[in-house]
């Protein structure tokens, strides 16, 4: 603590304590440190309802198993940040943390189904005065590719791709970002493993083996006109997951703007290899989704979204037996479209409906719906939802 001449003077006369003076520091030092942290965060809910036979058997795209027919608080996120400043040699910090139903599929830890707040986020922000500036994170934090976010009201859609399905949504590790210019951005990263598993989770492969994650991004500049701002992505996750064999995951996406004003179009392939379900090598599966949204102005309170899909591979049926508690599922090909209507009312909040047709569209049959998990009774689902989340 350091006291100027002017405050020993009055301390000396009894104006004033040298404990005030240094609580009042300390309170001083403390205020602007929290100045510069920022909290946000979400609460998402939704009520569905499936007509049909039964629940017993829903389509395994992320997190829709147990919200067939109900009302559903699907999850709760806390996020506590410092970003970097612009400073040559800048850093910060995230802490995000999640819970609720669909908290296990992020965080790995089954502890999240009883409510309890789990760690999604959690990593140290360094930025290093190389080029246009060296951008490292250091901890666990949320997965590079996909087209989708983990958070729902970022996405097009309330319910999730199976394209976001096969993808890990966090890795535990160290993150380097590099943006060249405004076209082109590189992101490159070692982690424990290509799962998102829980906090700290290791591979049973060699202690030394560790997983390679990398995204390129490159994006329209302003003198391409109408597609100025439309973005091209390409990805490789690869190294050990929870199974013997190393993992592969290919991810190439688009965002396209178009000369209609406010119709953007996007696209999304997904192919994995030795995707590991519960813990099991279940092979290979492929995604391919295409993306259409139409909002009529920047201040307009509606929009309006489709995608459509289509998924092989036997990873799609493990992932069923996975939700449901089964073994076999025939499911190797799947249809799937999705249309949703969005209408913002009120401040902060995010109001939709939303429309989802998924079909069996190989030779095994009838595999969603029925009264019991492994007794499926329809080779379509339809689903309705609304989707209300706060976001603050």
């Amino acid at each position: 603590m350091k006291i100027n001449k002017w405050t020993l003077g009055l301390a000396a006369v009894g104006l004033v304590s040298l404990a005030s003076v240094a609580h009042a520091e300390e309170k001083t030092a403390m205020m602007t440190a929290l100045s510069a942290t920022t909290i946000s965060g979400y609460v998402d809910t939704a009520m569905v309802w499936n007509p049909g036979t039964g629940n017993g058997n829903p389509p395994p795209f992320a997190f829709n198993a147990g919200k067939q027919d109900r009302f559903s608080l699907n999850s709760v996120d806390i996020k506590i940040a410092k970003p970097m400043e612009e400073g040559q040699w800048s850093s910060g910090y995230t802490v995000e943390l999640m819970a609720g139903p669909d908290a296990p599929g992020v965080t790995g830890i089954a502890g999240s189904t009883g409510g309890s707040a789990d760690i999604r986020q959690a990593y140290v922000s360094m930025r290093m005065p190389l080029g246009n500036g060296l951008d490292w994170q250091v901890g666990r934090w949320d997965n590079i590719i996909g087209y989708e976010s983990t958070d729902s009201y970022k996405n097009p859609n309330w319910t999730r791709s199976y394209g976001y399905t096969l993808e890990p949504t966090e890795h535990t590790g160290v993150l380097a970002s590099y943006k060249a210019n405004d076209s082109l951005s590189l992101s490159v990263g070692a982690a424990n493993t290509v799962t998102t598993g829980p906090i700290n989770g290791v591979s049973p492969r060699a202690e030394t083996k560790k997983a390679i994650v990398s995204l390129i991004s490159l994006t329209a500049p302003e003198s391409m006109g109408a597609i100025a701002g439309s973005a091209l992505y390409g990805g490789i996750d690869y190294g050990p997951g929870a199974v013997t064999h190393d993992r592969t995951h290919l991810y190439v996406g688009a965002t396209i703007k178009t000369p209609v004003k406010g119709l953007n179009l996007g696209a999304a392939w997904d192919s994995v290899n030795h995707m590991d379900v519960a813990g099991v090598d279940t092979g290979y599966a492929t995604t391919y989704a295409a993306y259409i949204s139409f909002k009529p102005g920047d201040d307009s309170k509606w929009s309006a979204h489709l995608r459509g899909e289509y998924g092989r591979g036997n990873a799609l049926g493990a992932l069923a037996d996975a939700a449901n508690g089964t073994a076999g599922n025939p499911l190797h090909k799947v249809i799937a479209v999705t249309g949703t209507l969005q209408y913002d009312l009120w401040a902060n909040v995010i109001s939709r409906v939303e429309v989802r047709w998924d079909h069996n569209a190989g030779s095994g049959g009838k595999t969603f719906g029925g009264p019991a998990p492994g007794t499926p009774g329809e080779i379509n689902e339809i689903m309705v939802a609304a989707n209300i989340v706060y976001k603050f």
